[in-house]
């Protein structure tokens, strides 16, 4: 009689795989992993093959060598995986395993692109935006900035809502700026959740509303993010959609200093001088306070 599995049919070794690579139904082994997707990439598998390269590239279940993920990775590349193709772009544009080539990380993201992939069209956007393997060209980076956050990828939202912001590569237009920002903060991307508080607070694109502009600074600096710090820290200090508060100014202020922002190191130091010692060493103490729960939170 037939046996109930072939134990090197592509389906088998790809579950046999996924069981020990998520522990799922036995203990997770990346070993073990390895083992069952180095016999369907053998066989030719290109899925195989890229999680094969994937363990190479990060060191589980066999040592870490750069290379030896570019042999695999090039192997399901050239049958066409997506996930493969932009990978090896990765690798080009990092000079992980093969020598820095942009015009080769350009090819490979375009191969990717083309099929759809997100992540891929983003590169590509950015390679066309910075001029680098192509010739600097806005406008194709904007096409697929477009592509690429019509599928929701959060950076592209984001980089199309600095476009309209800037008018590079597009006409300037601040409502589609406001509209391309929301839509990436709305999925916790800091920088577009600063700059979505900065079009509010200036009436750019938007009715002005300094609650507005305070909700997002707020959000982005939970996250870490030095410049929406500062700026939340600015709003205290005018009372600008919250109670005026130097102590709370200084402290998110302070925040933003800590974190590199060279805007709130002037800021801090001009707000010092405005306060008294107690409210100065309140101020201190606050700060403490927020930068422990914000690298605590992150």
């Amino acid at each position: 009689s037939a046996p109930l599995f072939d134990r090197r049919a592509p389906r088998f070794l790809t579950d046999v795989y996924m069981w020990y690579h998520n522990g799922q139904g036995v203990p997770q082994d990346y070993a073990e992993a390895v083992k069952w997707t180095r016999l369907g990439a053998d066989q030719g598998l290109p899925s195989a093959q890229y999680n094969l390269s994937q363990k190479y590239l990060f060191g589980r279940g066999v040592p870490q060598d750069y290379a030896e993920a570019v042999k695999w990775t090039r192997l399901a590349a050239d049958q066409g995986h997506g996930m493969a193709q932009y990978n090896l772009g990765v690798m080009y544009s990092d000079g992980h395993g093969v020598p820095e080539d942009d015009v080769e990380a350009v090819k490979w993201y375009r191969l990717a692109a083309d099929q759809g992939l997100a992540a891929a069209q983003f590169n590509l956007g950015n390679m066309y935006r910075d001029g680098e393997g192509v010739p600097q060209d806005y406008a194709e980076a904007v096409k697929w900035y477009r592509l690429a956050a019509d599928q929701g990828l959060a950076m592209a939202q984001y980089n199309l809502g600095f476009v309209y912001y800037n008018g590079q590569g597009a006409i300037q237009d601040y409502a589609e700026a406001v509209k391309w920002y929301r839509l990436a903060a709305d999925q916790g991307d800091a920088d577009a959740q600063c700059n979505l508080g900065g079009m509010y607070e200036n009436g750019q694109g938007a009715i002005q509303d300094y609650a507005e502009a305070v909700k997002w600074y707020r959000l982005a600096a939970d996250q870490g993010d030095a410049m929406g710090q500062h700026n939340l820290g600015v709003m205290y200090s005018y009372g600008q959609g919250v109670p005026q508060d130097f102590v709370e100014a200084y402290a998110w202020i302070s925040v933003g200093a800590a974190g590199g922002y060279a805007d709130a190191v002037k800021a801090r130091d001009i707000i010092a001088g405005e306060l008294t010692p107690e409210q100065l060493s309140q101020g201190q103490k606050r700060a403490t306070e927020l930068l422990e729960k914000i690298s605590g939170g992150n």
